[in-house]
Order: structure tokens, then C-alpha cells, then sequence
């Protein structure tokens, strides 16, 4: 199966279906957060540590690192949020800009090999964004929109990866280095748009060869108790293919379905990793009754 491989200075992350779900921590990003954005604009990084130390100690595999905010030197904010998050952590990032320049700032910045947050069908941002790709040797989101917008048909979104996926070959990026986003939309706007996910997703991981991602909170936009739907999906769409997601790693609904489906589908060997987690300790004296019971129901069997 295909393996995308990221990594920071120090540390890897494999992304594929053979291997568990690697869970990319959507906090460090302004839009939305008026007061993060602000505190970004006028040099104040002290809540982008925070956010990024409470993701790590909540266990995300990689970071993603935005920084648009509105007529601010995008490209200087987000070199500088990237140097600082690296000297907090060694997860590898995710480089997160609609702007080329922006992104050509955080990749020269980076130590490692980065994840590049992303590419379009549109063949002008293709040619844009592909060759620094190519020539930081990341890898890439390719996002299954082009310049007719976001179709409701999951056959056009699967064609339009599968054009950035060729286009990518042309360039010399493998489609190992590609991580497609299928474009999860509202659930609340859109009733089939988990369907239309999931069926992608298969088509992604059968037909195609990619690894995936999405940003998984996408689908529960409006709604209440968004955490349960987050974590119903994420597991859904891990058993149709989904690989990774930039997701909130601080609740638990989330990680606790995403550690339960990689038991389920067979990406957590002998089920460690929950058990490590979720196994409660004995109490004092209790493992000693408790290998007594055994022992009596042992002789009262026999």
C-alpha cells in the first residue's frame, strides 16, 4: 500500500492505510479567532504556544501551521510561526496557505520534510505550487476542486484529483507524496455529503493509490454536539479509506474514535496502544483478590 512519508528534523510520520491514522492538529490557524488572529498580527505568540503544547500533550501526530490573516505580511507571519513551533516541537507541519508566497516563506523555513496545505486543479495554481513542492521536496494536499468550484458529483471530484495527481507526475512528485482532500462539506447543508465522502475515499485508496486527509470538522458545521459527529465520522471514514485529518485533537470524542477504529481495522497490533491508554490500574490489594478469584474459579471448574 502507499506510504506518504513527512517528517521534521528529527522526527517521521508514515501516513497509509497499513499504518495508524495520523491525526494533523487544526488549532494553530486564525480564521475564526479573531482574538488569535490580532494577537498574530501584532506579534503576541503566546497563545499559538499554548495551542501548540496542548496538542502534543493531547497526542497529535503533526501540527498544521496557518497564518491568513487580513492585510498582514502573511508570508513573514508564517516563516516566524513556523520557527517557533519547531523550536517547541518536533512533529512534522503542515504548511497551510492559499498564498504561493506564503508558502515558499514557511517552506524555507522548515526543517524537514514538510506537508504543503495545498494545491487545486487549476492549472495556474498547479504550475505555481507544484514546482516548489518539487524543489523543497515536500509533499502535497491536493484539494478536488479546480476552477469550476466544488462539484456535488463525486466522479468530478475524483477526476480533478486524479488530474492534480498526474500533473504532479509530470513535475516528478510521486503519488506517494500526494494527500488528497476530497472536500467534506456540512452534513447539516449538504444530507449526502458523508456519502459522497465515502465513496470517494474508496475510489482514492482502490483506484488512485493516494493516502488522503480533510478537515474533519467541516462536517458537523452547525450543528450541535459537533464532537459526536466528528468522531462518528472520522471512524466512518477511516473504514472507507481516510488516512488523515486536520482535526482537533483536544476532545476526546475524536481520539478516542480514531484509536478505536485503528483497532478495529487492524492498525493498533494486539491492541496496545488502547490498552495502554484506557487500562485502568489496580488498586491496592485488588490484583491479589483478583488472582485469588481466578484460582478458586480454577479448582471450583475443576
Amino acid at each position: 500500500m502507499t506510504r506518504t512519508v513527512v517528517g521534521s528534523a528529527t522526527r517521521t510520520v508514515v501516513i497509509g492505510s497499513d499504518d495508524p491514522f495520523v491525526i494533523i492538529g487544526e488549532r494553530i490557524n486564525p480564521t475564526g479567532r479573531k482574538l488569535l488572529a490580532e494577537e498574530m498580527r501584532s506579534g503576541d505568540f503566546s497563545r499559538v504556544e499554548r495551542d501548540v503544547l496542548a496538542q502534543v500533550e493531547a497526542g497529535a501526530h503533526m501540527l498544521d501551521v496557518n497564518a491568513g490573516i487580513p492585510l498582514a505580511d502573511e508570508p513573514a507571519i508564517l516563516a516566524r510561526t513556523i520557527r517557533l513551533v519547531q523550536s517547541l516541537t518536533d512533529l512534522p507541519l503542515s504548511i497551510d496557505s492559499s498564498i504561493v508566497e506564503a508558502l515558499e516563506a514557511g517552506l524555507a523555513a522548515y526543517q524537514g520534510k514538510a506537508l504543503v496545505n495545498s494545491v487545486t486543479g487549476e492549472d495556474e495554481r498547479l504550475e505555481r505550487v507544484l514546482p516548489l513542492v518539487k524543489k523543497y521536496g515536500a509533499a502535497v494536499v491536493a484539494i478536488s476542486n479546480d476552477e469550476t468550484g466544488i462539484s456535488e458529483d463525486p466522479d468530478v471530484r475524483f477526476a480533478v484529483a486524479r488530474h492534480i495527481v498526474e500533473r504532479a507526475a509530470d513535475h516528478g512528485i510521486p503519488r506517494e507524496d500526494i494527500l488528497v482532500d476530497p472536500l467534506l462539506m456540512p452534513i447539516g447543508a449538504m444530507p449526502t455529503a458523508g456519502r459522497q465522502v465515502f465513496r470517494i475515499l474508496n475510489r482514492l485508496r482502490d483506484e488512485l493509490g493516494v493516502n488522503s486527509t480533510c478537515g474533519a470538522s467541516n462536517v458537523s458545521f452547525g450543528l450541535p454536539n459537533r464532537e459526536g459527529i466528528n468522531g462518528a465520522f472520522l471512524a466512518m471514514a477511516m473504514a472507507s479509506g481516510l488516512t488523515s485529518a486536520i482535526t482537533n485533537p483536544l476532545l476526546v470524542e475524536v481520539r478516542q474514535s480514531v484509536m478505536a477504529a485503528d483497532v478495529l481495522l487492524g492498525n493498533d497490533p494486539e491492541c496496545g496502544r488502547w490498552i495502554r491508554t484506557f487500562r485502568v490500574a489496580p488498586r491496592e490489594g485488588e490484583q491479589g483478590r483478583r488472582v485469588n478469584r481466578r484460582r478458586d474459579a480454577v479448582a471450583a471448574a475443576g
